[in-house]
């Protein structure tokens, strides 16, 4: 049995990329391939990003002759110049390579030095895993390496659902900046919230919360706008459990986690049409949709939700047949299991 060298953030890092490893790791398919994490990458200040980056490196020069094939999670560009180590090193050794894109907007793609890395390092894997059908086409159509790239969504976690503790809030979960569209929501609620006094936005994730909350005063909602700043483990379930519509107003995404457990837990989404979501969503069906930064549509489909009882019961269900069907955890982890013995008996042929 192929054994597998897992090469990625650290597991105490924020964002995507962990959950989406931390999902993998609860999979059958981690014990049976012998899974190693090695954790490249934390957040924090400069000593602590080169100390992540060279005692990883280490283990996996040690570790790298025992195991057959190396899956590379990367992000963007600052994430791939980093692997490009463990790429040569791989290669150099006759591994199994697969790159795993987990992209934050398809527009740094296009950008000319960008094209030439990810085309260079993309050229020597075996295969390219990408978040949506959209996904492939954008590296197909830059890269043209059809060929070598293949889909494997993010799971959706497995959660208790607890629709009986739900309150009138729009939740909001992910890093408050400018790309995430925090302003976007902000403008858009406000022009509804004297109509609805009894709802409030919540924003779960750390960033820019003081000019968040600056903004909120100037739309006079800071009665009904609330910060958490980070969360995770049981305050995470709750805030998710208690939130009754979730809101994205990304300008740009790989495949959002944050919708992924928004569905995990049945809620209702407004979301922007970025990054893998339009291969899932249909607005009025399983979502609404508004596009990028129209504040009007956006205050139109929150108002929706919020005054139609009988259409977020609707998408909620339809978010829940997401996450147990198309985003089943335990469905992707089985994918993956698939993808790696695939690999490995190719080779195998081959040699």
């Amino acid at each position: 049995m192929p054994r597998v060298l897992v090469v990625a953030t650290s597991r105490k890092t924020r964002g995507g990329i962990t959950s989406v490893i931390k999902a993998h790791e609860t999979g059958e398919q981690w014990k049976r391939f012998h899974c190693r994490w090695i954790e490249t990458h934390r957040d924090g200040n400069i000593l602590r990003k080169l100390w992540y980056l060279a005692t990883s490196i280490i283990e996996y020069v040690c570790l790298l002759p025992f195991y057959d094939i190396v899956h590379i999670h990367i992000a963007t560009t600052s994430s791939a110049k980093r692997k490009r180590i463990f790429l040569r090193l791989a290669k150099l050794l006759n591994k199994i390579v697969i790159f795993h894109f987990h992209p934050s907007n398809e527009k740094f793609l296009f950008e000319p030095d960008n094209k030439a890395l990810y085309h260079k390092l993309f050229s020597e894997a075996d295969l390219i895993l990408v978040l949506s059908r959209q996904w492939q086409r954008w590296i197909n159509d830059v890269l043209g390496l059809q060929d070598k790239i293949q889909v494997l969504y993010n799971p959706c976690p497995k959660v208790a659902r607890r629709a009986d503790l739900r309150k009138n809030h729009i939740l909001f979960a992910g890093t408050i900046i400018p790309r995430k569209g925090y302003e976007t929501l902000l403008r858009g609620f406000a022009i509804i919230a004297d109509k609805y006094p009894q709802w409030t936005i919540v924003f779960a994730g750390n960033g820019e919360i003081e000019k968040a909350r600056s903004m909120a005063v100037e739309l006079c909602i800071e009665n009904q706008v609330e910060f958490k700043g980070w969360i995770s483990g049981i305050e995470k379930v709750r805030v998710f459990q208690e939130a009754s519509i979730y809101c994205l107003a990304s300008d740009g995404e790989g495949f959002p986690m944050g919708v992924l457990d928004a569905w995990a837990y049945g809620l209702p989404c407004v979301v922007t049409p970025v990054g893998g979501l339009p291969d899932i969503v249909e607005d009025g069906e399983n979502a609404l949709v508004f596009p990028v930064g129209n504040v009007e549509i956006l205050s139109q489909q929150l108002e929706k939700l919020i005054s139609n009882v009988e259409l977020r019961t609707k998408i909620s269900q339809a978010s829940i047949e997401l996450a147990d069907n198309t985003f089943n955890i335990k469905k992707i982890n089985m994918e993956l299991g698939q993808i790696y013995e695939s690999l490995y008996k190719q080779k195998s042929i081959l040699c």
